[in-house]
């Protein structure tokens, strides 16, 4: 089963400072986008030696070499001018890798020990979920696989605060001093207000540190935020980076299209979300993959149809199209104008396969018929998945 997750992600500098709003406790640092910025922005650092982060959408910067400790301004230079631009490959950016276009330098911290802590909606029981362990870092996926004992999930309920019971369950296991225990209390209960206050999906703090003076301090911060309700976070809208989205995400978003690209070759049009997850699913039960997620919405028009289709055919890795539409609030005839008006616009050279049912379906039915365009009718999504697929072998 194919899982679909919309979110809006910032970078580490942006998430600190927003934990910095919220009182927790986070090291000084500067972003800057050229390297001849160096020695302005760093003025007000207190420190020798520096932490030199490459600033990408996606976790494992360390192992890929986005993560260096400098000594002085001079090796902090040379670093700089290293990884600016630098394409890195990480687990998480796939093969193509990211272009690093902005960087931050913080002081550098003397950590005595590393822990993990993050905070989530668990969509599941409904609930927001704090997952800890003693054993945080680079490795921490290694550690929920091999000893999934030494990760602790604590669930509970959606109030306007949190109670110090579940606060005490969240932090059992990283046996804190008195000192640390109220400042990790802080902290926990900094991270329920950002989640809640800012529609945010997931925080997570890894490492979350104890200093050889014996301080809490978040060392990396990662933020999500549920796409669903930015439209009322402009403060977090603001911060969205579109150089580390892709360009047929954000040209989707300027139609109001819910888009995400797949690495499959069976472009999707669907309306209704739940539909196009099924849509998905079946395409991969009949052995291909889908190339994106695409849901029209239940009252697009000609105009946003047409852009949808557009879309699709913009995937080079695309060799065959599926639209399955119910129509309800969405009507077939204007999907059918729509496909038409994109496809002779855009000259259709790959298999189409058009499952339509619901208002209007007849009607766009006999509108496609009529088209001159090579399109495979469907009698259901179990037809039209079947069809599809042997079109494109």
């Amino acid at each position: 089963m194919i899982v679909i997750a919309t979110k809006m992600n910032i970078h580490e500098h942006q998430a600190k400072e927003i934990l910095k709003e919220f009182g927790a406790p986070v090291s000084n640092g500067v972003t800057i986008l050229s390297v001849d910025q160096i020695k302005e922005k760093i003025s007000n650092l207190k420190s020798d030696k520096f932490v030199l982060k490459a600033q990408i959408h996606a976790g494992g910067r360390g192992k890929a070499g986005g993560v260096k400790l400098v000594k002085n301004i001079t090796e902090l230079e040379q670093e700089a001018k290293k990884m600016m631009g630098k394409v890195l490959i990480t687990h998480q950016t796939g093969p193509e890798g990211k272009k690093v276009k902005r960087l931050y330098i913080e002081e550098a911290s003397e950590i005595d020990k590393e822990f993990y802590l993050s905070c989530l909606v668990d969509r599941e029981s409904s609930k927001i979920a704090f997952i800890s362990s003693r054993e945080g870092g680079m490795d921490i996926e290694k550690v929920a696989a091999e000893n999934p004992k030494k990760i602790l999930t604590t669930k509970i309920e959606l109030t306007n605060e949190i109670n110090e019971k579940d606060i005490e369950k969240i932090l059992y296991s990283f046996e804190f001093n008195e000192t640390q225990k109220k400042e990790a209390s802080e902290l926990v209960k900094a991270l329920y207000k950002i989640l809640i206050q800012k529609d945010a999906s997931l925080i997570e703090i890894n490492p979350l540190i104890t200093t050889k003076a014996g301080k809490i301090l978040c060392l990396d911060a990662k933020m999500n935020f549920d796409d669903n309700a930015i439209f009322r976070r402009p403060e977090i809208l603001k911060l969205r980076d579109l150089n580390e989205e892709n360009p047929s995400e954000i040209e989707a978003s300027k139609h109001d299209l819910a888009y995400i690209k797949l690495e499959g070759s069976i472009g999707c049009m669907v309306n209704g979300a739940g539909l196009a997850m099924a849509t998905m699913d079946i395409i991969k039960l009949y052995g291909k993959e889908p190339a994106n997620f695409l849901d029209v919405g239940g009252g697009a028009s000609k105009e946003k149809v047409a852009a949808a289709f557009k879309l699709i055919l913009s995937d080079k890795n695309v060799k065959g199209i599926l639209i399955n539409i119910f129509g309800g609030i969405m009507r077939c005839d204007v999907l059918a104008h729509g496909v038409i008006e994109a496809a002779k616009q855009i000259n259709l050279s790959v298999p189409l396969v058009v499952r339509l049912a619901g208002t209007n379906f007849k009607e766009g039915k006999e509108i496609l018929d009529n088209s001159n365009l090579k399109i495979l009718s469907a009698s259901d999504l179990n037809d039209a998945a079947k069809k599809i697929v042997e079109a494109i072998k």
